[in-house]
């Protein structure tokens, strides 16, 4: 297929000043360049995620290199190739991690960061993929090491990230454990096929974690919270434990750690971004989804959970619906 005759210029979705979701507006701007081995995608879906509202929010500046407009996970047509890029085809449908950029008509990705959409997924399912899957397979499995037969505590189950680790362990045969704060959201984390969920408002999980495993703990916990969770989570690992930390949603700081138990089971405890990992690194994630987990979708065995979409004009609505905190999986806009 030729190239199309594209635009000089797209609607986007600016970062005006830091603040509330207000602060979110259209602007038109010059389509972006697809530079070598990028391609330029026609965006029919992006999604939304908390590192968003922290940019908006100006705690997670974009990286020099990076797009300065919100947006880091999107699904639509290739409609340009950069010099090197020969991955894809004018006209094929991808979907992509993006490094910023994603709230507009037009993103410039990686190719290597690109996946074909799943046989049968909408452009809305679709751009609920990237950010989430890439996110969750490095830290939970790759790095994570979570196997079949284990036990893995996930908090936040019913987030984009909490629903993608359920239906992936369970896909590849381990046992989880997750908590979320209202029954909702934990008959939601059941149908997912979580074996165990805690309502953290009104449940001790390290009380609940050792009755469920029989007072041997949990071979991985995947952590979005940190703050008083920390010490917490160290009770809650078993020996040989693996403990990722991916944000830090009650702050960065603890008064006050007993570290002991890291020595006395072993515990590996380390954290991890994805924005900031290199191209290649995130080269390396797509290519290992595309093996193992991309059979998964295409057989319909994963596929996100959406919780809402917004129109494109409407992203203050849907940063707002995820501050707001009552979301069941993922928010997606649709461009």
């Amino acid at each position: 297929m030729s190239q199309p005759a594209l635009p000089t210029h797209m609607t986007c979705i600016a970062i005006t000043t830091p603040g509330g979701p207000d602060v979110l507006k259209p602007e038109q701007r010059l389509l972006p360049e697809p530079r070598a081995n990028e391609i330029l995608v026609k965006v029919h879906a992006a999604g939304v995620n908390r590192p968003d509202v922290s940019q908006r929010l100006g705690r997670y500046p974009a990286p020099a290199d990076a797009s300065d407009l919100p947006g880091l996970e999107i699904a639509g047509e290739v409609v340009a190739l950069g010099e090197g890029a020969t991955q894809y085809r004018i006209g094929d449908k991808v979907c992509a991690l993006a490094h910023g950029g994603g709230y507009a008509e037009y993103c410039a990705v990686q190719e290597s960061h690109a996946l074909p959409v799943p046989d049968g997924f909408s452009w809305v399912e679709a751009a609920a993929i990237p950010e989430t899957f890439f996110t969750v397979w490095v830290n939970a499995f790759m790095t994570g090491r979570l196997s079949a037969g284990e036990t893995a505590l996930v908090h936040g189950g019913s987030s984009g990230i909490g629903t993608t680790a359920i239906m992936l362990a369970k896909a590849l045969g381990a046992k989880i454990i997750v908590t979320a704060g209202s029954e909702e959201k934990l008959e939601a984390c059941r149908k997912l096929g979580a074996d165990v969920a805690i309502n953290y408002r009104t449940q001790d999980f390290v009380a609940e974690v050792k009755t469920a495993t029989g007072g041997k703990g949990v071979n991985l916990i995947l952590d979005m919270v940190a703050g008083s969770y920390v010490q917490r989570n160290l009770e809650c690992a078993a020996m040989d434990g693996r403990i990722v930390q991916i944000a830090f949603q009650q702050g960065f700081k603890i008064d006050s750690l007993d570290l002991r138990p890291i020595s006395a089971k072993r515990i590996m405890y380390t954290g991890s971004a994805l924005r900031p990992r290199t191209v290649a690194q995130k080269a390396a994630i797509a290519a290992s989804l595309r093996e193992t987990v991309w059979p998964l979708l295409q057989k319909g065995q994963c596929k996100p959970i959406i919780d809402s979409t917004f129109a494109l004009a409407d992203a203050p609505k849907a940063h707002a619906r995820m501050e707001e905190g009552s979301h069941i999986g993922k928010i997606v806009l649709t461009v």
